[in-house]
């Protein structure tokens, strides 16, 4: 099987030709460089083929590194894009990204209270051109924004949705069941799907990452592996351990998972998500 890396960060040290947006400096680009090639180096001896690539912050709006990475190596990057929701032009750049292979956009709070974080007017465009467009939305959230991502979901129950990290469980140490409560929760709404990624920077933090495996058979429990998709989250993945650490969790250790749900987690979902027509 070829498998998928459903969130993958890429970038370039050409800031001349690919600007940082504003208010952005080099000195945040960390490591300096990850550029595709490099991306491949680390994907490919663990038999990732296909690759979602998700808008780098530092490039603000302006998605063209990834929309040229895409071109590039036609049909090995799927993209999910970063748009300004409050922007008058929101929904045309949303569509004109969808024609260029953009199957999803990330989306997190910026500046407004948690509570509500997601039930503006802008989001709520954005909840509604997804559901149109089957483009789904990607939440970078913490528990805490759950509840109000909930009503967006059930007042837009057409619109794809992929909480990005297993919601971030555990990223400050502790797994609280209250919180993996909340996560499995959202199983109720049957446009959402989450991310099992990101490993290296949920509980104990280091590999092998066995002490995720009863969170991760919550949320599976929950969601089913239909719903579920694994994820590396490089370079951030390989800075302190190998991309082998990443994927092997999911591929050779959860002893719950037969060889169909590998197949769904580690390839289809996101293939049906990210890389359809």
């Amino acid at each position: 099987m070829a498998y998928i890396d459903a969130h993958v960060h890429v970038w370039t040290p050409d800031t001349e030709r690919y600007p940082l947006g504003p208010g952005r400096t080099p000195d945040i680009m960390k490591p300096p460089s990850f550029t595709p090639e490099e991306l491949l180096g680390h994907c490919r001896p663990s038999g990732v083929e296909r690759i979602a690539l998700v808008q780098m912050s530092f490039y603000g709006f302006d998605n063209s590194f990834m929309l040229d990475t895409m071109r590039s190596f036609p049909g090995t990057f799927a993209g999910i894009g970063i748009v300004d929701e409050s922007a008058p032009e929101m929904e045309a750049t949303m569509l004109q990204m969808a024609d260029a292979g953009v199957r999803g956009f990330r989306i997190y709070p910026r500046g407004t209270p948690v509570e509500q974080w997601v039930e503006s007017e802008g989001y709520r465009n954005m909840f509604a051109v997804g559901a149109r467009r089957r483009l789904a939305l990607c939440p970078l959230i913490n528990p805490n924004g759950l509840p109000s991502l909930a009503r967006m979901c059930r007042q837009f129950p057409q619109t794809p949705v992929v909480i990005d990290h297993l919601c971030r469980i555990g990223a400050d140490g502790t797994i609280r069941p209250e919180d993996v409560d909340a996560l499995c929760g959202m199983a109720e709404l049957p446009a959402v799907k989450v991310k099992v990624s990101a490993f290296y920077a949920l509980g104990a933090q280091k590999p092998p990452h066995d002490d995720l495996a009863p969170l991760i058979r919550r949320v599976y429990d929950a969601f089913g592996p239909r719903r579920l998709m694994w994820a590396s989250d490089c370079p951030y993945a390989v800075q302190n351990e190998r991309y082998e650490d990443a994927i092997a969790l999911v591929r050779d250790r959860l002893d719950f998972l037969s060889s169909e749900d590998k197949d769904w987690i580690l390839e289809k979902t996101a293939e049906e998500t990210f890389f359809g027509g």
